[in-house]
Formats: C-alpha cells, structure tokens, sequence
C-alpha cells in the first residue's frame, strides 16, 4: 500500500520533485517510471541535433539577418568531452564573420544549441521577438543574429570581438534538469573578447514558460544592456536591479532595420 507524503501540498507550489510518497521502504512505482522518463527527456535534450537554418528562418521572419557558424567542436561527442573547443570558433567560421565586414551595431547577439538544442528550437525567436524592440527603444538596436553549432557561453566573446560590438548577448541552452529539459539561459558580457571569465558576465536563466516568461526575460536583459552600455562594465559588479514590470509594454513583433 501507498503511504503519501503528509507534506504532499508542497507539490502544488513546485515542479521539484518533493513529497513524492513511499511504498514501503521504496518510492511508489510511478515515482520511479516519471524519473525515469524525465532522464530520457533530459538525455535527449542534450543530444538532439541543432537545427540553426530552422532558427535562423524564425528570426529572419522578425526582420533580423542571421549567419550560422561552427565552433572548434566538430560533433557532439567531442562538444561534450572537450569543452575549451566549444568556447572557440572553427577558423572557417571566423574568416567568413571577419569577411563580410558586417557590424550589428552596438550588441551582437548570439544564440547557441549550449546543452539544449530543445530549449533554443522552442524558446530563442520568441524571445527574440520581445527582446529586439525593447533593445531598439534603448537605442541598441539589433541589426544581425549568429548562430553557432555546438557552442559554449564563452563562444559569443570571440564572435562578438570579430564583429566589433561593444556587448554581446549569448541565447544558449542550458544544462536540462530533471524537471526542465528545455530552458533557455541569456548570458551578457560586455566589450567581449577571448579570455573574458565568468565573473565578467550577467546571466538570465531558466528562461521558459514555466519558469521565467519571454516578457520578464526581455525586460531583465534589455535593462541589463542599457545599464552596460551606460556604465562600460559587466559582471558582478552590475547588480539586476531593473524595475518590476508592472505592465507588459505594447511592443510591435517587427524590428525596423536602421
């Protein structure tokens, strides 16, 4: 027989995996099959081919260019195994970004399969859609999008020095969790350039509707590049102390090219 957890209430206010009850000594059977087939969502998450032309497509269709590069990482097995070469782009990949001579402006902006291809197929233009127009409003206005195949955080700073941009927003997705296989991390550095740390980022994570919404994600991130873009630093020494959003602001799905 079941025993339930007395403090199984607790599961209406989170998607973590608590009070889940007991049979005897062991957890109940569907405890088991739902962690297991939470372990293969998160497996697949990783695994699932990134589909840039696909992502690029969506986003051109909101009125942005995109270009599609690789990282040093020529497959998944070797992105998994060697992460330093996710981190660097292919030397192909970084003559045709130099080539074009293209500058997006003021912010470049970068969206990578990271540990996640799922999140980046379901969340990425999305976000897009609310990020680039309230970026614009600021006055940093995308005009391009790169996307890289199996790429790390730290790849947005190689491409954002090659594109000349004064700040660099990485779309990636984000190691899956149990109960989150697709969510979506923003991660702002500015004045990027190989060899930048962690401690000279921002970062928005768990970007998904059941975590943190398209709106909210966009308002975080847009007040986050303003304030770079003002103070010319990134990093732990800039707090997110952007304002509640007590309204979502009308903003067009569009973004008019400069």
């Amino acid at each position: 027989m079941t025993t339930p957890d007395r403090w199984a209430a607790l599961r209406e206010l989170t998607t973590a995996r608590v009070a889940l009850g007991r049979a005897g000594p062991a957890l109940p059977t569907r405890e088991v099959l739902a962690l297991a087939l939470d372990h293969a969502r998160a497996r697949d998450a990783v695994h699932l081919p990134f589909d840039a032309e696909g992502v690029a497509a969506e986003i051109e269709a909101l009125g942005l260019t995109t270009r599609i590069v690789a990282s040093q990482a020529g497959d998944r097995a070797t992105y998994l195994r060697r992460p330093d070469l996710g981190r660097r782009l292919a030397p192909a990949s970084r003559r045709r970004l130099v080539e074009t001579g293209a500058r997006p402006g003021r912010v470049a902006l970068v969206v990578a399969d990271g540990l996640s291809s799922a999140a980046v197929h379901a969340h990425a233009a999305p976000l897009v859609a609310e990020l680039a127009p309230r970026l614009q409003a600021g006055g940093a206005a995308l005009t391009a999008a790169v996307l890289a195949r199996q790429g790390r955080v730290a790849l947005g700073d190689e491409i954002g020095a090659a594109l000349g941009a004064a700040l660099v927003i990485v779309l990636i997705g984000e190691r899956p969790g149990l109960s989150s296989p697709d969510s979506l991390g923003a991660y702002l550095t500015f004045s990027p350039r190989v060899g930048r740390t962690d401690a000279e980022r921002n970062c928005v994570s768990n970007i998904r509707p059941a975590g943190l919404t398209y709106a909210d994600a966009a308002h975080r991130i847009s007040w986050l590049a303003g304030e770079m873009l003002r103070r010319s630093y990134s990093g732990v020494r800039l707090k997110d102390e952007s304002p509640p959003q007590l309204q979502a602001p009308e903003v067009a799905r569009t973004i008019s090219r400069p």
